[in-house]
């Protein structure tokens, strides 16, 4: 990384600490600190992810001693301060700032406002929120979605925090309405694996447990910085790192935490300020070349094969596997055979070398584990580049043995539990067929609308009222002109939420904010406290109960918004079909909803009684017992091409060297879209936001300096007409930063360059925004008025 220098609006400094340690203690107490959480509510933390306690409301990595007195990270912590805060949001708030004025506070700003206390409804009038009553907001949401012409009018959003009873519950509102759009956070971050997976393997999500990293001896991590996103990941790696597993880093930016990592629950480690050595090996591709690397990766392994063929050695495939297990194969090695080097290397800038010292420790790697983020979800070709990686690990039998296997490490704590449960815009019939028989009522059978499609839909009008539970769509999303012009043409916009973001401040014409209770607070219905339970990255099902008293007596939970906004909307009462749902009793009783989530997915058997056990139940997955619901009955393997005349390569070819690949990233301080504060430490950024990562070669060549102020363009072809035409987004304002990355290739923090991915750039097969693929030109630029924050 490059020197140190301070601007006014922070300073950069290169962090040659090891991950976690007392740093992450340090600021462990500046988050509690920060949130002015009372010493009293210091407790929740040991309540975190505990049997009777409450799951982590930050990412969705599962716990590997569920009683264990201490399964909290810095980023857990991050969250749980967030929603233990003492701060409120009050009417006092909403008073004092208009909308556009609250709209000129940064997200950070916006963040530590503290904790939403009542319902507010937009008052045009005024331009400011003004109190309204439950019965009110939900009569408002009621009228609005009855005067629409038809039910695929309204779109019904899923944050990955929603738990399964909320999810299970808004999904059977939404379709006894009449609709499939179901927008939701998996669309933006890892759909592609959702999408890809299922043909090659038969299922969209990982085939491992945690117990797998205990026996594996390779893991290779593509496109992943677990010590921003996942810290609770670090420690699970220490540990095989510790006994000899060797870890392999595969992502453009050579993250901290995957060298050095220093265990805050290691004494030892604290007290001598020492700490352990992670990956062993670390191969940087270009931003995009993660494919043609994964592709090399099989054809050389495919080449070591037949070196042993020849020689009269082991075979490095596993022959049997391949034979009993799969389909495919032949056309997948005869592409790897025809497939050119030069290609495989010059699109995934890895050089050959690199590429067979990887092989060879694939090759000789008895079971395997491959992880992966959204570094490998969110490009044009990631659908590809997930169904690569699966063959690369067929080849040798890496699925469905211990040790090894597929490990997608999703986000938000429920991402994967809610499309589990239903939250799906592209249902299957044998689902629909099951909540027909369930319920009663005839279920809508034509696809929905994904995120951008709702997008799109809102700016043509044909999508009018827009319901968000949990999340900040409008600074989640691509093409942010775009996106907040969709949901100012709405009808009604409502936010079911637990703090004050940017979405509640780019609305439609009438607009709500409800707030709900956090997974910290005690949900009681009529005496009797509510759990509540998610799905972690690996399959497994556990409840939560809050502990905390609620920040106000005017909160609801989740599911008793759901279940009022249906009532109010559908009625309830005695008969057959939607008409004779008992909202109110899913409302009071939060097992009934888990008796039903039972009666229409069988793997749900005994809910209430599995829930019950320490840790809950694994979800069952075909490949870990090497069962395929594939077409054939057998993993698949599937080829694909290098391609070449992309979008990138276009832009390429208009602007020569200058043209530059942008990823967006998270900083450390910061939870998807949520700012915790201005830090990220680990790449050396403090005080700051407005920063781009850049080769030192490619400030040379742009005859640019680290520290230089620059506007950022993106730039897209569209000819869906026939006429070429290139068209221009802006980011303006960023402070350059020399940083260990691919010639070529940039790193910039989200949202704040979301405006740059166009809308209509997806990946293909899974509608992802490529937002770890856009083209863009620097130009000089000068610091924006609020420094580079």
């Amino acid at each position: 990384m490059g020197t140190k220098h301070t601007e006014a609006a922070g300073r950069i400094e290169p962090y040659t600490h090891p991950a976690a340690g007392w740093g992450a203690l340090k600021y462990v107490a500046l988050n509690l600190w920060r949130e002015r959480v009372a010493a009293g509510k210091y407790g929740t933390l040991f309540a975190q992810n505990q049997p009777d306690g409450f799951d982590c409301p930050g990412c969705a990595w599962p716990d590997r001693e569920h009683s264990s007195t201490f399964e909290f990270c810095e980023n857990g912590v991050k969250a749980v301060a967030a929603e233990a805060t003492s701060k409120r949001v009050t009417n006092d708030l909403f008073s004092r700032y208009s909308v556009t004025e609250l709209l000129a506070q940064s997200d950070y700003e916006l963040e530590q406002h503290g904790r939403l206390t009542a319902p507010m409804r937009y008052d045009a009038v005024t331009d400011h929120y003004v109190p309204v009553s439950w019965d009110d907001a939900l009569a408002l949401v009621a009228r609005e979605l009855k005067a629409l012409d038809h039910p695929d009018q309204a779109a019904f959003y899923t944050s990955g925090r929603a738990s399964n009873e909320a999810a299970f519950l808004y999904q059977l509102f939404a379709r006894a309405y009449g609709t499939n759009n179901f927008p939701d956070c998996s669309n933006m971050c890892h759909e592609a694996t959702s999408r890809g997976l299922p043909a090659s393997v038969g299922v969209g999500k990982g085939t491992v447990v945690l117990e797998d990293f205990e026996h594996a001896d390779v893991i290779m991590i593509f496109g992943q910085n677990p010590a921003t996103n996942h810290p609770r990941m670090l420690g699970e790696l220490r540990d095989c790192a510790r006994r000899g597993a060797t870890i392999v880093s595969i992502n453009p930016l050579r993250e901290r935490g995957l060298e050095r990592f220093a265990s805050p629950q290691d004494p030892v480690e604290m007290i001598t300020l020492s700490s352990t050595p992670i990956a062993s090996l670390f191969l940087q591709p270009r931003v995009g070349g993660d494919f043609a690397l994964i592709k090399a990766l099989a054809k050389r392994v495919l080449e070591l094969d037949d070196a042993a063929v020849a020689a009269n050695a082991a075979r490095v495939l596993d022959v049997a596997f391949v034979a009993e297990h799969t389909t495919g194969f032949d056309a997948f090695t005869a592409d790897l055979r025809a497939e050119s080097w030069d290609v495989l290397l010059a699109e995934s800038g890895v050089p050959r070398a690199a590429i067979e010292q990887l092989a060879q420790v694939y090759a000789k790697g008895e079971r395997v584990i491959a992880t992966w983020g959204m570094g490998i979800t969110q490009h044009k070709n990631s659908v590809a580049t997930i169904q690569m990686l699966a063959n690369l690990m067929l080849m040798r039998g890496n699925i469905g043995r211990l040790g090894a296997g597929l490990c997608p490490v999703r986000g938000h704590s429920n991402v994967q539990g809610n499309r589990t449960v239903g939250i799906e815009e592209r249902p299957t019939d044998a689902f629909l067929d099951r909540m027909e028989q369930v319920f009663g009522f005839e279920q809508p059978r034509h696809h929905g609308l994904d995120v951008v499609a709702t997008i799109a839909a809102m700016a043509a009008q044909k999508v009018k009222v827009f319901v968000g539970l949990g999340g900040n769509f409008a600074v989640a999303t691509p093409d942010t002109e775009v996106t907040y012009a969709a949901l100012r043409s709405c009808a009604l916009t409502v936010n079911i939420t637990t703090k004050l973001n940017r979405s509640h401040l780019v609305h439609g014409r009438a607009a709500l904010i409800l707030p709900t209770l956090g997974r910290t607070e005690i949900d009681e219905r009529q005496g009797v406290p509510q759990g509540v339970t998610v799905e972690d990255s690996m399959s497994m099902v556990h409840v939560s109960y809050g502990i905390n008293q609620p920040a106000s007596p005017d909160l609801l939970s989740e599911v008793a918004i759901v279940a009022r906004m249906a009532e109010a909307t559908l009625g309830s009462g005695p008969g057959v079909g939607r008409d004779s749902l008992a909202w109110a009793t899913y409302r009071d009783d939060y097992a009934r909803i888990r008796d039903d989530i039972a009666l229409v997915f069988d793997d749900f058997h005994d809910y209430n009684e599995r829930i019950a056990a320490p840790g809950g139940f694994h979800l069952p997955v075909g490949p870990r017992q090497l069962k395929w619901r594939t077409a054939s009955g057998k993993a698949t393997f599937i080829p694909h091409a290098v391609a070449v005349d992309t979008p990138i390569a276009r832009a390429r070819q208009r602007h020569g060297d200058k043209l530059m690949v942008m990823m967006t990233t998270r900083s450390h301080d910061q939870y998807n879209t949520t700012i915790y504060a201005l830090d990220d430490r680990y790449r050396g950024v403090f005080g700051m936001r407005r920063v781009i990562f850049i080769n030192q070669a490619d400030l040379d060549l742009l005859g640019m300096k680290a520290g230089d102020w620059v506007d950022v363009r993106s730039v897209w072809v569209e000819g869906d007409d026939g006429a070429e035409r290139e068209t221009v987004r802006r980011a303006d304002g960023f402070m350059l930063v020399a940083y260990d990355i691919p010639r070529g290739c940039l790193g910039a923090y989200y949202p704040e360059t979301n405006g740059l991915v166009p809308l209509a750039s997806v990946a293909d097969g899974a509608g992802t925004p490529t937002s770890k693929s856009i083209p863009v030109l620097l130009s000089p630029g000068a610091m924006p008025a609020g420094g580079g924050r």
